[in-house]
């Protein structure tokens, strides 16, 4: 017996199939016969500069450096992650999975081709997965920026039909594909927008619409916060903003405190850290306005940018969170011990010794995000050395490549136990995973240190991606991590480097870290519903 046949003389398994065929080649050929005003000098260029994902590069490259805040930087991030999982999924599934063979440039102008034809199969079109999982990623952490590269991205997909690569289908099937990596991507690594609300623990500020009685200090040479200062006084105009160096920011703080209602500090962490310790000595609430480069404690407390503490200084909405402490401080008793100078860590003119009298004396240290002893300190040390010479950014990636090669361990006695280890972490609250590796607190009121320690032996940053893989509270020979209210270091070689939000100061043989549990009072805004 003979096979039903369609009118069409195509068997019914094989219409569907042959129907989208030729459909698909129908759409190809009428739009190649249709002029596309203002598309001949632009579509091939920009079909070429998305070769390789070079194009979405150097967009998330911009964006990081000139977006103007934390949310472009994370955006050009994930957008960046988005097009390398949509880019792996095509090229090693998508393309293998269906040989479909490029369209025939018969009935497309010579003037459109590309001077160079992909030799890859059609389906689907890697360009337009790539552009897709790029803008989706970027309008997954930001909808404004990622309105701004939807018209680039279209663009770069429509010009692979322009220019005759693809079939109308391998573009939408690519662009599918590029959507669907970057929601993968965030069910994997959710977006801030998605991270549970941070547990509260109200505090009693009081309401400063328009910013009077606030005192604003601000850190002249940390990160952005020349440019928050500004939206600080377009969106405060009756606050009072101070203007300080670094040198004077202790001052700065202290006057600050002493005649306003609230203390408000723009800097990085570790001028937010000064400000902090300042607020609780003179029982002011803090307001704190991202300027530095990574900002975690305002983050943690869902505070990004100006208009959030301006809500939160509106209202009166304000929280109380932990401080954590070791003693003793950078200035104990014994004076400070350490360089006073940024030295090349390594040089043999590096000192190890007091660096003299004349510093202020505090028994404690204090630290609102984490203190750390072994890679990370010796981070911010090279970091902190070759910023001024060759910029932050190269800098950071130095110091990350020489610290991750160290091959001196750190020996130290913790709890009673002594180990070699290449990082020991307390944060202040249990940090939580995002993805691979902890990133944001869940609380900061908790009462609680998040101890991890990462144990010695060959490959320091395979274990520490290892450990940050691991998450919280697990114990392996690699990596250990548990909750604590105290903990106990000694037998640190004197002289031995730690970091405390971004700051560097250095051992006396002994630490102990505590925290002090709702110590300091926070403007934060109310959690969005």
């Amino acid at each position: 017996m003979h096979s039903p046949r369609t009118p069409f003389g195509v068997s019914p398994s094989v219409a569907p199939r042959a129907w989208l065929r030729r459909g698909d080649l129908a759409v190809f050929r009428s739009l190649a016969h249709r002029t596309w005003p203002g598309a001949e000098p632009v579509l091939p260029r920009l079909s070429r500069c998305a070769d390789h994902g070079l194009l979405w590069f150097g967009v998330a490259a911009g964006l990081a450096a000139l977006g103007g805040g934390a949310r472009a930087r994370r955006a050009a991030l994930r957008g960046v992650a988005s097009l390398a999982v949509a880019s792996a999924v095509t090229n090693t599934l998508g393309k293998r999975a269906v040989r479909r063979e490029r369209p025939l440039l018969d009935a497309v102008p010579v003037v459109r081709q590309l001077s160079r034809q992909p030799f890859t199969t059609s389906f689907p079109s890697g360009h337009s997965a790539s552009a897709a999982a790029f803008a989706t990623g970027v309008a997954l952490e930001s909808r404004g920026w990622g309105a701004v590269v939807a018209p680039l991205a279209l663009s770069v997909a429509a010009s692979r039909v322009y220019t005759g690569v693809h079939y109308p289908s391998d573009v939408l099937a690519g662009a599918a594909l590029g959507v669907g990596a970057a929601l993968a991507l965030r069910g994997v690594v959710p977006t801030r927008a998605r991270f549970p609300a941070p547990s509260r623990t109200p505090g009693r500020a009081p309401a400063l619409p328009d910013g009077g009685g606030l005192v604003v200090v601000v850190n002249e040479q940390s990160g952005t916060a020349a440019t928050a200062a500004s939206l600080v006084r377009a969106a405060l105009p009756d606050a009072e903003v101070v203007g300080c160096a670094p040198d004077d920011l202790r001052s700065e703080l202290e006057r600050a405190a002493g005649r306003g209602r609230a203390l408000g500090v723009c800097g990085g962490d570790g001028t937010v850290n000064a400000a902090a310790t300042v607020a609780r000595a003179h029982g002011v609430p803090l307001a704190v306005f991202p300027g530095g480069t990574l900002n975690h404690f305002a983050h943690d407390l869902g505070i990004e940018t100006v208009d959030d503490v301006r809500t939160a200084l509106t209202t009166g909405d304000a929280v109380q969170v932990d401080i954590g402490r070791f003693r003793p401080g950078p200035n104990g008793p014994e004076g400070p011990e350490g360089p006073s100078e940024p030295v090349a860590p390594g040089s043999p003119h590096e000192p190890h010794g007091p660096s003299g009298p004349g510093e202020p004396v505090d028994a404690y240290g204090y630290f609102l995000n984490a203190f750390s002893l072994g890679v990370y300190p010796e981070l911010v040390r090279t970091r902190e050395y070759w910023a001024p010479r060759i910029g932050a950014w190269p800098a950071g990636l130095l110091a990350a490549w020489r610290a991750l090669r160290g091959d001196r361990p750190l020996e130290a006695e913790v709890d009673g136990r002594r180990r070699p280890l290449w990082l020991l972490f307390v944060g202040n609250g249990l940090f939580q995973r995002v993805g691979p590796a902890p990133g944001r607190r869940h609380g900061l009121a908790d009462g609680l240190l998040d101890v991890r320690m990462v144990h010695a032996g060959r490959a320091p940053g395979l274990r520490l991606l290892a450990a940050a893989v691991a998450g919280p509270l697990t114990r392996s020979p690699v990596h250990a991590a548990r909750r604590r209210r105290k903990v106990r270091v000694s037998g640190l070689a004197p002289g031995t480097p730690y970091a405390y939000d971004g700051e560097v100061g250095y051992a006396r043989g002994e630490l102990t870290i505590d925290k002090l549990p709702e110590a300091l009072t926070v403007y934060c805004p109310a959690p969005k519903r």
